[in-house]
């Protein structure tokens, strides 16, 4: 008998095995049709990495960029493809679709959730295009050709060595990729003037499901309008995006104004809530709550306007007043020089520094909200009280003001539906510094307080549904239809349709991919 008990539980173990076993089988043909078609092609880099290889880790960790998932227990792919050609991305689809294998896509790694490069419950390859990063402008067509692989601070750079007076309307942080960032909307300074940076794409090339190079002509409106808001990699591989430069003048001003005084600060807060959304478009106001260089919490209220200093003083006289906006708060510069400002560098700091691709040291956990009435002074008290924490040292609670543009694009043109009637996005950040991980319970308090400001801001923000930005992915939103209307409202169920269209098997996946037709009619 112990012999039959013997072999039964080898057996039971053995079955369990199988579907890894089988996993890995698929791994090692997946490779071999890749080597087949790609190193036979390509010269210098080398496009296949395996777990095998010395600079394995070194390429999956140099655009990990939410150190919290750069933890030993955080799943790791079993290769990364570093495609140096489209037809790479063609051959990885096409190998990947015949053997089983689950891929993820990695512009420069920004997701909040790690969501480009970790996978769970199941073998995964990393679609890396860091090689892919070429941009190309026409100045006197006000367009350009940017690889989904180049960071935005890549792309600014190239603007800026070519004109003054030419801008693009994405974020503010350098090293984010251009990839994850149109596909899911983009905003920065000039959101107020332009829109977001998914608005002025007009044009891209996407692999598909079947491994296909699409055009905006070959791909159809639908896909077109999917992969401008709705997350492209639920869609597929995009390789490029064409965009549309905006004018800027010549000579804009930047400013800052910081408050430590709580009772003057929640003033002037209040006043922001009914005149930042208003104003002109040519002037753009942020409102940050954060620790100061001495610890204590303060506010902290900035701002880009399209025009010189005198002017944006007297309409600040006008308009905002309470701020107390002075000449010396303030710097004339250009366009371009305002985006170094805006990204913290020092005055001074070459131009060159924003097509550096930095990896960040610092683990993050972002949840976000958008505010439809001016929320009351009693709640943002609350806020401050919460940034007094031990484990709000490094977090940030940002407001940016919408209206402009925003609220002139109707919230049906492009996925992103979050336009008029909304006064302004707000998100709450944790931050944490990466070494603090290694202590599960460090990070969960971390965790925790995020949660516990996204709570307390309950009653005061939108509702059916609570609004949510898909660039700040938050898993805790649940699944399919419960966080897809969140990001999307209304535009969830055409997202639905396209994907059920285009990838009817689901080849494109993650943890709030967007779901097929029939997974929704499940639930």
């Amino acid at each position: 008998m112990k012999s039959l008990s013997f072999v039964l539980s080898l057996s039971f173990f053995l079955l369990s095995l199988s579907p890894l076993v089988s996993s890995f089988t698929n791994h090692d043909d997946f490779l071999r049709c890749l080597s087949r078609r790609i190193n036979g092609n390509t010269t210098e880099p080398k496009v296949i990495h395996t777990s095998k290889d010395s600079t394995f880790f070194s390429i999956l960790d140099s655009s990990t960029q939410n150190q919290r998932f750069s933890v030993p227990t955080t799943p790791k792919p079993v290769s990364i493809i570093t495609p140096v050609q489209a037809t790479d991305v063609q051959t990885v689809i096409r190998c990947a679709r015949v053997h089983g294998i689950h891929v993820r896509t990695r512009s420069n790694g920004h997701g909040y959730e790690g969501q480009s490069y970790v996978a769970y419950n199941k073998p995964f390859v990393v679609i890396d295009l860091r090689y892919l990063r070429s941009i190309t402008l026409d100045v006197d067509n006000r367009s350009g050709w940017v690889q989904t692989g180049a960071t935005a601070g890549e792309l600014y750079y190239e603007i800026g060595k070519t004109t003054k007076t030419l801008a693009f309307p994405a974020g503010t942080h350098p090293t984010v990729g251009v990839g994850g960032q149109f596909s899911g909307g983009g905003y920065g300074t000039l959101l107020r003037k332009y829109g977001l940076a998914a608005d002025n794409v007009i044009d891209a090339l996407v692999v598909d499901a079947r491994g296909r190079i699409l055009d905006r002509q070959a791909m159809g409106e639908d896909y077109f309008w999917a992969i401008r808001g709705g997350g492209g990699s639920s869609f597929g591989v995009v390789l490029s995006w064409k965009i549309r430069l905006v004018d800027v003048p010549s000579t804009v001003t930047v400013f800052k104004v910081s408050k430590t005084s709580e009772n003057e600060a929640l003033r002037i807060i209040n006043k922001w809530q009914y005149v930042a959304d208003k104003v002109t478009d040519d002037l753009f106001i942020r409102a940050t709550l954060e620790r100061s260089n001495d610890n204590k919490v303060q506010a902290s209220f900035s701002g880009l306007y399209l025009g010189p200093v005198n002017d944006l003083l007297a309409l600040m006289e006008v308009e905002f007043p309470i701020l107390g906006l002075e000449a010396e708060d303030c710097t004339e510069m250009s366009w371009i020089e305002s985006v170094l400002w805006f990204a913290d560098y020092l005055e001074g700091e070459s131009l060159g520094v924003l097509a550096n691709r930095e990896r960040s040291s610092l683990s993050f956990k972002g949840k976000d909200d958008f505010v439809q009435e001016p929320i009351p002074e009693s709640a943002v008290r609350e806020l401050w009280r919460q940034l007094e924490a031990p484990e709000a040292q490094l977090a940030k609670i940002i407001l940016t003001s919408l209206g402009g543009k925003m609220s002139e694009i109707a919230e049906h043109e492009t996925p992103f539906p979050h336009r008029e009637g909304n006064l302004y996005e707000i998100q709450y950040l944790a931050q944490w510094r990466g070494e603090e991980d290694k202590n599960k319970r460090e990070t969960e308090k971390y965790l925790k307080w995020v949660d516990s400001v996204y709570g307390l801001m309950t009653p005061y923000v939108s509702k059916s549904p609570r609004g949510a930005y898909v660039n700040f992915m938050d898993t805790d939103l649940g699944e399919g239809k419960s966080w897809g209307v969140k990001y999307f409202k209304n535009n969830f169920e055409r997202l639905v349709r396209v994907k059920t269209s285009v990838d009817p098997t689901n080849f494109f996946c993650d943890e709030q991919s967007i779901p097929l037709l029939e997974s929704i009619n499940d639930m």
